[in-house]
């Protein structure tokens, strides 16, 4: 007995050592001289992709000083009209790199040698890499002055805390910044979906939170899900932020969570597979689904060796508890009932010849259209739609196809195949394009001919149509 208190003991200490390495408190300093306040932090909602960093608010000025969070070396530089716009890479000896986005100026020594490499390289826009010896930087070192520059839509100083190796981005809430935070998430909508079917086939009944909380729902499905709409705040904040984490219990038994610590840019797209995308891009308001979809396990959730669904298989009432956590560890709970009444008869399928469905190839084929899938491009099933127009345009070589909407999203790229309208001249050959539209997205692709047929690849579902590019 004695053993196994002392392994458990070194298996306690262990965890705590690990999470002190992955997560070290106080290592890194605040990179302003003023007091820390977020415009947007971590994991915040946002089209195609997850906030991946803090944005700290520099007090609606630009070219205020930023300091070195810890020391290191910049190890990159880049200068670009969008995106980070001006920003700096330091690398410290811990394994891991700070960003810093969107600056004015970097400090004198840096900032000569990114102008004499623009002027060798006859170039504005740059992107450097530098050894250890070249720019090495203490704590507390300046670095630069904060800006506007990029994409930003106002001054503030974008920071990312990354795994140099993998290139993961951390959540820099966990690393322990002087932010004060009593504030718990505050939870405005909970939506439930019936699981027998896809997500993208119904709408989520949203349910009274009120009448919820400490009371029992009566549910026609016996795989059910839940999703909620959260944001949260700082202390002596409005300014409403993303939250960190949710998980779902029944009967005091964790079935699903998903934790917003660590995403790599490889891997933000999944957003659109955590948020009920088809629910949003209609309008609605946002919500964050607590058990994954099928095609998009890996990112952020845990399932418990499930897949993460909630499993009724009698008629009994389960104690449910739904969390929803900020990174200050402040919670939200939401407790109540759920019991399977069979005689609540849920919708079935919208009926559909075909469907494409994750985690395969799909492949829809007619005379002169074809759109086939990789095995990562749907995140759940839907019900393909597809009709053809002819368009009187007087550069188009093909009618105008519509596959799906805008409203599902893909992963990865679909691959189109147009079959042109007649013969096309030699001269034109060499100057069609595939124009695809989705809601308010348009994209131009090049067309590239095979075996007749004119092929692109896009990212989206919409409209595509062949033109001859002759301006």
């Amino acid at each position: 007995m004695h053993k196994k208190l002392l392994i458990l003991f070194f298996l306690f200490i262990f965890q705590q050592g690990l999470e002190a390495q992955n997560y070290p408190k106080n290592y890194f300093r605040h990179p302003l001289n003023i007091p820390m306040q977020l415009v947007a932090n971590f994991g915040e909602i946002r089209a195609n992709h997850w906030h991946m960093g803090l944005d700290i608010r520099t007090q609606q000025r630009e070219n205020l000083p930023v300091y070195a969070a810890a020391e290191g070396y910049v190890s990159r530089i880049v200068v670009e009209p969008s995106g980070f716009g001006q920003a700096i890479y330091i690398a410290h000896p811990n394994g891991m790199t700070t960003l810093y986005a969107h600056m004015n100026a970097f400090y004198p020594a840096l900032q000569q040698r990114v102008l004499n490499e623009q002027y060798k390289r006859e170039s504005w826009k740059l992107s450097l890499e530098f050894l250890p010896t070249e720019f090495p930087l203490k704590k507390s070192d300046y670095i630069g002055l904060s800006g506007n520059t990029g994409g930003s839509a106002g001054p503030h100083v974008h920071f990312e805390i990354r795994d140099t190796k993998t290139e993961k981005v951390l959540n820099p809430l966990l690393f322990g910044f002087p932010i004060a935070d009593a504030v718990p998430p505050s939870v405005v909508r909970l939506a439930m979906y019936n699981r027998n079917k896809s997500t993208y086939m119904q709408s989520p009944q949203l349910l009274n939170l009120q009448r919820t909380r400490n009371n029992t729902i009566k549910v026609g499905s016996k795989r059910i899900s839940f999703a909620v709409g959260a944001t949260d705040r700082f202390s002596g904040s409005n300014n409403p932020n993303g939250i960190y984490a949710a998980k779902v219990y029944v009967d005091e038994q964790p079935v699903s969570s998903f934790t917003l610590d660590n995403i790599g840019y490889d891997e933000t797209r999944y957003i659109n597979a955590q948020i009920d995308y088809p629910y949003d891009a209609r309008g609605g308001a946002s919500l964050q689904h607590i058990t994954p979809l099928p095609g998009a396990t890996e990112v952020s959730y845990d399932t418990y060796g499930s897949d993460g669904v909630i499993e009724l298989n009698d008629n009994d009432s389960h104690a449910v508890l739904i969390e929803v956590f900020d990174a200050y560890k402040n919670v939200t709970r939401i407790p109540f009932r759920i019991q399977y009444d069979g005689s609540l008869v849920p919708a079935s399928n919208t009926s559909g010849s075909e469907q494409f469905v994750p985690n395969q190839i799909n492949i829809f084929e007619q005379d002169d259209f074809q759109l086939v899938t990789s095995e990562k491009t749907m995140y759940d099933a839907v019900n393909t739609s597809f009709s053809s127009t002819t368009n009187s345009l007087a550069n188009a070589v093909s009618p105008l196809f519509t596959f799906l909407s805008s409203a599902i999203p893909s992963h990865d790229s679909v691959t189109v195949r147009i079959k042109p309208s007649g013969n096309i001249a030699d001269e034109w050959r060499d100057k069609i394009v595939i124009k695809s539209v989705s809601g308010s997205r348009t994209v131009v692709q090049k067309a590239v001919w095979q075996k007749g047929w004119l092929m692109a690849k896009f990212r989206q579902f919409g409209t595509y149509q062949a033109f001859v590019d002759n301006v």
